[in-house]
Parts: C-alpha cells; structure tokens; sequence
C-alpha cells in the first residue's frame, strides 16, 4: 500500500472558499479513485491561506483487474455500425452478448481489463479532479489560459514517494513546494506526508486549519486572562482569521478611551467587519478597551510595531463610526420613515415605506392574539422598526440593523418596550437564534414576516425546490417558532386575510387570496414537519391533523398531534388504526366496484338484523357528541380516549358481521355504518394519512 500526497500552492484563496475546497478536492479524487478500482484506507485534506493540500493512504500500487463493460448498437442495427463497434473492442460477433435492456436488444461487449500502475491512472484522474473544482469566480494571468481561484505556483504530486507525473495547464506536477511567504520563502523537497508536514511546521506554516483555530482561541484567551479579562466568543470570526493567517502570532492592542461611548455594537462591528479583530470583555460583562489582532509573521521587536499600527488603523476607524453615531442623532427617528419611500423593497410589492404602513395595519391587528401587548406601542414599534435603514451606520454596517435603531429610538425618548420591538423584530433569523418575549416585539415580527410570506406568493414568488431568493422558509419558520414558544392563539388563516387588505397586489387569477392561503397553509404544514423533526414527531401525523382539518391554530395543532402519537403508541391506538385501514380499504373497494360513495347520513338503524350492527350503531351516535364536547374542550388526550373505546366493537363487528353480503340493500347500509364510523375518526384525525 502506498500514499498519495498532492499539494497546490496558490496566491491567496479567499478563506470562506478553502474550507470547502479541500473538502471538494478531497471528493473529487478519492470518487475517482473508488471509480478506477482503486480502494484507500483513509484520506485528509488542508487548506491554508496558500495551499490545498490532500493525503490518502493505502492506495494499491497496482490498479487490480477489471470487468469493463461496452454498450454497442442495437440488434438489427446497420451493418457497419456494428462492424465499427465490434473493431472499437477488438472482439468478433460470435464474443459479444446480446442483453435485452428493456428498451430492446443490444450488443454488449464485456471486456477483462488488467490493472495499470496507479501512478499511471493517478496521472489521468488528479488533474481531472483539479479541473473540476467548482470556485463562484476564476481568473487568467499572465499568459496562461488556464483559469483558477487564484495564480497558480507550483502542483506537488506523489506517490509512493515518486512524482506523478502530469500538467496542468503550464504548470508540471513535482517533489517542491515552499514555506512561509516571508520567513521561508525558499522551496524545498519532500517525499511522503510525513516529512511534508515536518518541513512545513520548520517553514512557519501550520498545515491543519483546526490547529490554527486552537492557536488562535488558546493565545487570545491566555492574553486576555493575563490583564484579568475573558474573550468574546465567536468562533466564526476565529475560522475566519486562521483561513487569513499560516503562521498564527496573536498579539493584544489597546482602543483609546474616548471611543468607549460608542454602543458595544457598533464598536464589535467595527472591529469585527472591518478589522478582523477578537473583542475582550471584562469580569463585569462590558466590553474591555483591549482587542486581540492576529499576525501572519513573528516580529522581531515582539509585536509592538505591528500592535501600534493596527491601534492607529483602528482609531481612524472608530472615528469614522463615531461621526456616523453623532450625524444620525441630529435627526429623530421618526423623521427618517419619509426617507423609506427612496427603498424599494420589490418591484409588485411597493416601497420600504409602503411595507410599513403595512406591517403597522397589521401588527395592531396581530395584537389582539398577543397577551399583553399595547395597540399603541405596536403600531409605533411597526412604524419606526424599519427607519435606522436611512442612517449612515446602517449603511456601513447593515448588521447593525435594529441594533442602531432601538439606540436611536431610546435617545428620542420613546418607550423601552418600542425601541426593544424595533431591534427584536427582525428575529428570529435562524434555528440558533432567540425568539422575542416581548409582546410587542412578537406582533411587530409577526407582522413583517406575514406581510413579507403573503405579498411574495401572492406575486408567485413561492420557494420551488432549492431555490429561495427571499428567505421565505426562514420567515415562515420564525413564525412558527414565535407562536409555539410562545403559545399564541393566532388563526393563521385570518392573519393572512388581514395581511391580503393591504396588498398592493390585485390577484384577479382563478381563487384570488384565497388560493394563496391554501398555497400558504401548505407551505406552513411543510415547514411545520421540518421544525418538529428534531423533537421526534412524525411527518405523515402532521398531516393526519393538518389536511383535513384545516387547522391553522398551530399551538391547538401540535398538541393534537403530540396527542395522537402518544395515543398510537398504545395498543388500543395501534389495534384501532389497523381497524380503521380495515373499515377504509373496505369502502375504498367497495366503492370502485358500483361506483357508489356511501353516505353516512343515510344509515338506516331499522335495518340492522344483528346485534353487533346496532351496538356499533348506538356506539357512533354517543360518540358524535362526546368527541366533539373533548375537541371543544381541547381535551385531545380525553378525544382519543374515547375513540379507543371502539376497539372492542369495531372488532366484535368484523367477527360477527358480513358486510358484503348477497341482500343488496342490507350491503349498502352496512357499507354507509362503516362510513358513518370513517367519519367518526376523522372528527379527530385523517387516519388515511398515517403510515403503517
């Protein structure tokens, strides 16, 4: 078994791409090597600002041989197409097959192919997969016609300790490859991954990104405890930084007092985006004047250079934002909603400032389903929530969105609970993300992610497939999310009417807004099950509840599904659902056969001959109303109590009972009992949609 070892060193590769592009390179040729009957007992791949970089070990030195099969004409096919396919294999008539391939008969050559050298078959499928790999944008230089990421240096490729030997575009694959840009900028040779990585680690470069991220975690939050503070998490801007650096030197710095007015927000955004710099916090929780910048070199004097020019850099930076804070406190909040009429927020939907007026409408109507939520304070929530997007440090910092306007709106003197909806009211934005308690930031959010779901599939801008533009999935998630944390009455049905009456958009196609509450109610359902997976509810139970009844309650929705699960996991729930298939299939048959659909309101009780019969009978009868005084009561448990108490008659009545009997009229009353008790289960749950 040997190794294979490749490696390509690059100009610098954006670090949101390398990640991922090791991963796919890594794909890439071990699916090729799996292709050519080349099996591998593991691989791994690095990316560093320069490099990708990929092992695999226990490649076979020799391709083992193969069956290879070769699809020709077909049978009756012209005479010169088959003679041109029986010389492309080097075989006569009377070797090849004829295989019947259901779209008829076909010559089928079937040839034994012995191994290549695996350095060989490495020659073809290493540059195939290089090729291959997929970058959002690729450039030329120079001369070259071949275009990647980023000019490419140097490909090292072995195997076995040998080059493979190949090219790729101008460049041909070697033994050499170079360390630190600026400490080792000389090449070296190597000849297997072992002493790549030593020599690597001797050249100032820390091959393995998670290495560098535990670098830079470890040295920062070491710094940090030695002036007695604690580092900020955020792992992402850690990534980030180690896809930035091949030598890790994490160095602290100091901001200047004067900037510490600023919001803590706008100071981590700005030291965040425009910096990459980890913030510090003190034992009280507030952000500390420190930062910790990380370095690409080791610096000679220690660090203080480098630390000295980043806290200039830095100041100027902060100055900025501190212009940006004292500019946008000169106007209030409220005099920034004119300016939203300059956004527009979609072609058919209207501008920013028509969206609010709105939302406005109806969050105040959303209100009314909202425990303690004030009118007035949800209509000026609604109404300022989208102003901050005019501020200048918005527009620097678009994350700070909501962020800066509950700041503003405090400054101005509006009510805390206003200023906390206007920042809450984006929220949530992803599965990690909290969901607002408050209420008027509940109906503020509401509001904005209904208006957004309505007008969008109201213009036929539904997500189809993998596509969504507009984040609709997410906005209906939030909505979701919002109403189960926080057990919200709201009919989703009326919300989106109440959203439909002003919309700018005049539906004038088959169903009007009506349609588009079907389409919408489905689209909750489907995302209603991605929400409920993780917590171990089943999908087609979902369904059960949500197709026919039609219940857009959703917090009365889950509780009836986590009602029928519980119950099905019983045996009476697990005896009575294979009773129901029974009653279903039958009536299904039945039906086919005449043509006839039973009517429950047409059972005749004076009819009944056996005993069984009428006890069912009586039994339907008691049960219309104690499911419906449960359902009333949304006693679902008690509901499905009383459903199971027809497990002994139902089951009394298939022994007993000849449904599809010679007496015509006695069939099809016994048919219209059985669907008079299909219609009792469904007061509760379609049962047809439930799977097993």
């Amino acid at each position: 078994m040997a190794e294979l070892l490749l490696e390509l060193l690059s100009e610098e590769i954006p670090a949101r791409l390398q990640s991922r592009t090791a991963a796919d390179l890594k794909r890439l040729v071990t699916k090729n090597l799996e292709v050519a009957g080349l099996g591998f007992e593991r691989a791994r791949a690095f990316a560093t600002p320069r490099r990708l970089a990929l092992v695999v070990d226990g490649v076979p030195a020799l391709q083992p041989e193969r069956t290879v099969e070769r699809k020709g004409p077909k049978v009756g096919a012209p005479e010169t197409a088959v003679q041109g396919f029986l010389k492309s294999v080097g075989l006569t008539l009377d070797q090849v097959e004829q295989r019947d391939t259901g779209k008829g008969t076909f010559y089928v050559a079937v040839l034994d192919r012995g191994g290549q050298p695996s350095a060989e078959v490495m020659a073809e499928i290493v540059p195939a997969a290089i090729a291959a790999l997929a970058w959002p944008k690729s450039m030329r230089w120079g001369a070259h016609p071949t275009r990647w990421i980023r000019p490419l240096h140097t490909i090292l490729c072995l195997f076995d300790g040998a080059v493979v030997p190949f090219r790729f575009g101008h460049l041909a694959a070697g033994e050499a490859s170079r360390g630190h840009r600026i400490h080792v900028p000389h090449s070296f040779r190597v000849k297997d991954f072992a002493e790549y990585q030593a020599v690597l680690e001797a050249a100032k470069v820390m091959l393995d990104g998670a290495e560098r991220s535990r670098t830079i975690r470890d040295e920062a939050e070491r710094l940090a405890a030695a002036e007695g503070l604690s580092l900020v998490e955020d792992e992402a801007l850690v990534g980030e930084i180690a896809g930035l650096v091949e030598w890790p030197v994490v160095l602290m710095g100091a901001i200047d007092p004067a900037f510490m007015e600023l919001p803590p927000e706008v100071l981590t955004a700005v030291m965040r985006t425009q910096q990459k710099y980890l913030s510090l916090a003190t034992p009280q929780g507030p952000l500390a004047p420190r930062f910790v910048v990380v370095a690409n070199i080791e610096p000679a004097d220690g660090g203080a250079a480098i630390v000295a020019g980043n806290e200039r850099v830095l100041r100027a930076r902060l100055a900025d934002a501190r212009f940006f804070w004292q500019q946008d406190r000169r106007r209030t909040l409220g005099s920034r909603v004119a300016d939203l009429e300059e956004i527009v927020f979609h072609a058919k939907l209207g501008s920013l400032d028509e969206k609010v007026k709105r939302v406005e409408v109806l969050a105040v109507e959303i209100a009314e389903f909202v425990p303690g939520a004030d009118k007035d304070r949800v209509g000026s929530a609604a109404r300022l929530a989208k102003a901050d997007l005019t501020s200048q440090m918005v527009v620097e910092f678009p994350e700070l969105q909501g962020v800066m306007g509950r700041y503003y709106a405090l400054a101005d003197g509006e009510d805390p609970e206003v200023a906390q909806a206007i920042e809450e009211h984006y929220a949530p934005q992803g599965p990690n993300d909290a969901c607002p308690r408050a209420p008027a930031s509940v109906a503020v959010a509401l509001a904005d992610k209904i208006d957004t779901l309505v007008g969008f599939f109201a213009i036929g801008e539904a997500p189809t497939g993998s596509r969504d533009p507009f984040a609709l999935r997410r906005a209906a998630l939030g909505v979701i999310r919002m109403i189960l944390e926080n057990e919200l009455r709201v009919p989703l049905r009326e919300a989106f009417r109440l959203a439909s009456l002003s919309s700018p958009v005049a539906l004038k196609r088959q169903g009007g807004w009506a349609a588009v509450a079907v389409g919408l109610l489905d689209f909750f359902a489907d995302r209603l099950k991605v929400h409920l997976r993780e917590e171990g509810v089943r999908h087609d139970l979902i369904s059960a509840v949500f197709a026919l009844t039609g219940e857009d309650n959703l917090v009365r929705l889950v509780a009836r599904v986590e009602a029928l699960q519980a119950f099905l996991d019983t045996d009476d729930g697990a005896s009575l659902l294979t009773a129901y298939k029974r009653v279903n299939n039958i009536l299904r048959i039945e039906e086919k056969r005449d043509g006839t659909y039973r009517d429950s309101d047409k059972v005749n009780d004076q009819q009944f001959v056996q005993d069984e019969e009428i006890q069912l009978f009586k039994h339907c009868e008691a049960m219309l109303h104690l499911v419906a005084d449960a359902l009333r009561d949304e006693d679902y448990k008690g509901a499905f109590k009383h459903l199971a108490t027809f497990r002994p008659i139902v089951d009394s009545f298939f022994e007993h009972v000849t449904v599809n009997t010679e007496e015509p009229e006695l069939r099809a009353n016994r048919l219209c009992l059985l669907r008079r008790v299909e219609i009792d289960f469904a007061r509760i749950a379609d049962f047809s949609q439930i799977e097993g």
